[in-house]
């Protein structure tokens, strides 16, 4: 009997493109989807792989993405806001209308994207529109697992590429005393998670939060970063009211490098919760982040 795909909305994306990996590595055939797809390098012509250019807003490209499937995992995701799409548009109106899509095609198994500390209560419009979007793809597919990591970071990640550029300056500036706790997880764990939660033998929890081995506050990561590289920086306490002031500045540029919703996440812890899904409940032991960064980040040739 023929294994139905795994169809990935977002699979050119950080996470995306390493789940498809993962699943065609673990025998199980994937339907890669984005708006500009491309072939992985990785990949042979012999593998149980299909690639489908589409934009999730799109119900009637969704349709012919969903033919098919056994699993669904939405992968898509929007950082920035323009004036032709906002955050809404993407984690809550696409999320429901997929989930809606999902149902009605007989599919059972979706998992959701979100992010630890969504909320609806939330200063952040991004993380607002997180949580509705949550909440909106359980009330149109009521078994749909939501997964919530914490910050990713792996091989050409941003997370761990932004604070290596960091430590080129001749000082850090922190975002306040750089004490906010962080559990960055690393993105192919992750990825085998979501395998294992659109497999047969998943398990019977619909709220999960992947968090790594590490909880390390925002200044040790930096460290980190810094004994790894063979780099000595001070670093410099900086008033979050300095930062917001900074990502008003640069909010009109299109891709600005620092936005509202990103200083008010550094303002508060990002941690696992209690009584939510887990890797344990997975039977998997997250790496940690100090085994990982050699392999993440690796040296330039010159790194003084």
């Amino acid at each position: 009997m023929t294994t139905p795909p795994t169809v990935v909305f977002g699979g050119t994306g950080f996470l995306g493109a390493v789940l498809v990996r993962e699943l065609v590595e673990s025998g199980r055939p994937a339907r890669l989807v984005a708006r500009r797809p491309r072939w992985p390098s990785w990949a042979e012509d012999s593998d149980p792989l299909e690639i489908l250019e589409a934009d999730i807003r799109d119900p009637r490209r969704v349709a012919e993405a969903l033919e098919g499937a056994g699993a669904v995992v939405n992968a898509t995701s929007l950082y920035v806001a323009s004036r032709n799409v906002g955050f809404e548009d993407i984690h809550v109106n696409a999320a429901a209308a997929l989930a809606r899509q999902a149902r009605e095609a007989g599919i059972e198994r979706l998992v959701q994207l979100s992010g630890i500390g969504a909320s609806r209560d939330s200063a952040s419009a991004y993380v607002r529109a997180r949580a509705h979007g949550e909440i909106a793809v359980m009330d149109a597919l009521p078994k749909a697992v939501i997964l919530r990591p914490s910050v990713l970071f792996g091989r050409n990640d941003s997370f761990l590429s932004n604070l290596a550029r960091l430590t080129r300056l001749p000082a850090i500036p922190l975002f306040g005393q750089g004490h906010n706790r962080l559990q960055p997880v690393h993105v192919v764990d992750v990825a085998r998670a979501i395998v294992r939660l659109t497999g047969a033998d998943r398990p019977e929890r619909y709220l999960f939060e992947l968090g790594g081995a590490d909880i390390l506050s925002y200044r040790e990561v930096l460290s980190l970063v810094m004994q790894h590289l063979g780099r000595e920086r001070p670093l410099v306490p900086l008033p979050f009211a300095a930062w917001h002031a900074l990502a008003r500045g640069l909010g009109w540029l299109p891709e600005p490098p620092l936005t509202r919703d990103q200083v008010i996440l550094m303002q508060s812890d990002n941690l696992v919760s209690e009584g939510v899904g887990t890797f344990a409940d997975l039977g998997m032991q997250p790496r940690t982040l100090r085994e990982s960064l050699p392999a993440c980040l690796p040296l330039a040739p010159t790194h003084a």
